[in-house]
């Protein structure tokens, strides 16, 4: 049985300090209100929070660049208007280099997909019976209880009419199996098709106003931009509301949270680049359409970890389906493998152990995001959670230490007890077991 020494504990409060008083009371809930009233606020003006944190997550890069053109005596101000303007004409020059190429197979793209869905229509038609077939009456079948309400036609007057009995469970089962038998891919294509009208609802719906998509862009170089020249000023005027005795920490946990989120925009940035290139020339390889285009999608959606590598997926082995199953087969293999050594390889040695995200966590954290914020909530996810588990990760770091340190005291004093000299026990205990003479 462990025992605790008792110096370790905090004192014990005095009698008249036990218990709440009225001044505690009043604290409590003017606590309560201000953080009430906080939630209320950040939940009405989610969007601009979140472009804050974006433009936070930027300026992070950018302030790395700044430190380093601030040796050469390049001033703190300019070097950022350099490092951010130079990224923005590389990200324009290439999409002008690229441009004629991505709008020609982006346009073969949009032409052949009906193409591809008529040919992933044929090929369930003609996989009716067998497991396949199975599969896709499955999928096809609508849930139970689902139905549809129909609007009845006028009946003229003096038309004789027959009330038909109500068909029966079986029958009504019989129904959609012969309807589905008779055309399984119809319902199969009309589940794609508003599953996929329903995700660019869904996903896209906040490009619908590109004035304020265009105002939301320049807020966010600009706040980078500024972000980046002078983090120290916006970092001091976040201490300013932590008291004196606490500063010390929160500047760790501060630091800690920049050189993560730092890391992690930066292994995403390499990480697009790489799979847009090696997907680009898998597809060639393959002889995929529209190759450009397909990797332009898969490295786009790699800054959206765990989601974005399956969305990009999907019209690369729609495209796919034009020429044959088989290589759409060979395009699904293809993409899992790149993301797999993404995953096993890439990823590991581009963050070394940095940041360490748990993929139940991220999945749980990206889902409960999409539910509540739409897909900005989905892209700020993965790097809010990094946030999040900084100070998580140090707390329990610093109560780990607390505790070996009271283990090892208590083990010192039974030591003293028992006539023990303690530091040459512990000093054993430290160096290992010594090896046996043969």
């Amino acid at each position: 049985m462990t025992i605790i020494d008792q110096d370790l504990l905090p004192e014990p409060l005095s009698p008249e300090r036990r218990g709440w008083r009225t001044a505690d009371l009043a604290r409590a809930a003017i606590v309560a209100l201000a953080v009430w009233f906080g939630l209320q606020l950040v939940w009405s003006v989610s969007s601009l929070v979140f472009l804050v944190f974006l433009a936070t997550l930027f300026g992070l890069a950018v302030g790395s660049g700044v430190d380093y053109l601030e040796r050469f005596k390049i001033r703190r101000g300019i070097a950022s208007a350099l490092i951010v303007l130079g990224a923005l004409g590389t990200i324009g020059g290439v999409l002008a280099w690229t441009a004629p190429t991505l709008i020609e197979q982006g346009k073969q793209l949009q032409s052949d997909f009906p193409e591809a869905i008529h040919k992933l229509q044929t090929w369930i038609d003609s996989k009716r019976t067998g497991l396949v077939g199975t599969l896709i009456k499955s999928a096809a079948t609508p849930p139970a209880g689902a139905g549809g309400s129909a609007v009845a036609a006028p009946v003229p007057a003096g038309t004789p009419v027959t009330i038909a009995r109500k068909p029966t469970a079986a029958q009504a089962m019989r129904q959609v199996a012969d309807s589905i038998a008779a055309s399984p891919s119809e319902a199969i294509k009309k589940r794609i098709t508003d599953g996929l009208g329903g995700a660019t609802r869904y996903l896209f719906s906040f490009v619908s106003n590109t004035l304020a998509a265009v105002a939301a862009f320049v807020l966010l170089v600009f706040l980078a931009m500024y972000i980046g020249a002078e983090p120290e000023v916006y970092r001091g005027w976040l201490l300013s509301v932590v008291p004196a005795t606490s500063r010390a920490q929160v500047r760790l946990v501060l630091a800690e949270i920049a050189t993560v989120l730092r890391k992690w925009l930066v292994t995403q940035m390499i990480a697009m680049v790489v799979i847009g290139v090696v997907s680009m020339i898998v597809l060639l390889i393959l002889g995929v359409k529209a190759p450009f285009a397909l990797a332009f999608i898969a490295g786009l959606f790699e800054f959206i970890p765990t989601v974005g590598p399956v969305l990009s997926a999907v019209p690369a082995v729609l495209m796919a389906f034009v020429d044959s199953p088989e290589k759409a087969l060979a395009v699904l293999i293809a993409y899992w493998g790149i993301q797999f050594l993404e995953n096993n390889l890439l990823i590991p040695y581009l963050m070394r152990g940095e940041m360490d995200l748990p993929p139940a966590i991220t999945l749980v954290a990206q889902s409960l995001m999409t539910l509540v914020f739409g897909f900005v909530g989905l892209m700020v996810a993965v790097p809010l959670t990094a946030a999040v588990l900084v100070p998580l990760r140090m707390m329990a770091e610093r109560e780990n230490a607390r505790e070996k340190a009271m283990v090892r005291q208590s083990k010192l004093k039974d030591m003293a007890r028992a006539e023990v000299d303690p530091d040459l026990v512990m000093d054993q205990a430290d160096s290992g077991p010594t090896p046996s003479a043969s």
